[in-house]
């Protein structure tokens, strides 16, 4: 990168490069000392999730492929429609029509692409 660089943060925002440090302005979108503190406070809660939601997504896709195995083992479909239904359906009526498009991705993650 150039040095007018920006690069994506843990949060999704862009932020300049360039060798900042923890607390530093270009790291946190603030020159307050207290605000840049508390965000960085938050964004290592946000990287805690993150990685609880890795480890998660890893495990459920594993899990999701020993179901596949088993069921093809003894004779089954790969899929099982009803059941893909039922998780798309959960996924929305929680989290709106982000829900149906991460439930989609987990899906996939499990079973592999259509």
């Amino acid at each position: 990168m150039g040095t007018n660089a920006v690069a994506p943060t843990d949060d999704g925002a862009a932020s300049p490069t360039g060798g900042a440090q923890p607390g530093d302005p270009r790291q946190t979108g603030t020159d307050s000392p207290d605000a840049a503190e508390r965000i960085l406070a938050i964004r290592n809660r946000i990287n805690e999730i993150d990685e609880a939601l890795i480890s998660l997504w890893q495990e459920r896709a594993e899990l999701s492929r020993q179901v596949g195995a088993v069921r093809i083992a003894s004779g089954g479909t790969r899929l099982v429609l009803s059941r893909e239904r039922e998780i798309v359906d959960r996924f929305r009526a929680a989290l709106g029509a982000d829900g149906t498009q991460l439930a989609l991705l987990v899906l996939r993650a499990g079973r592999g692409p259509l």
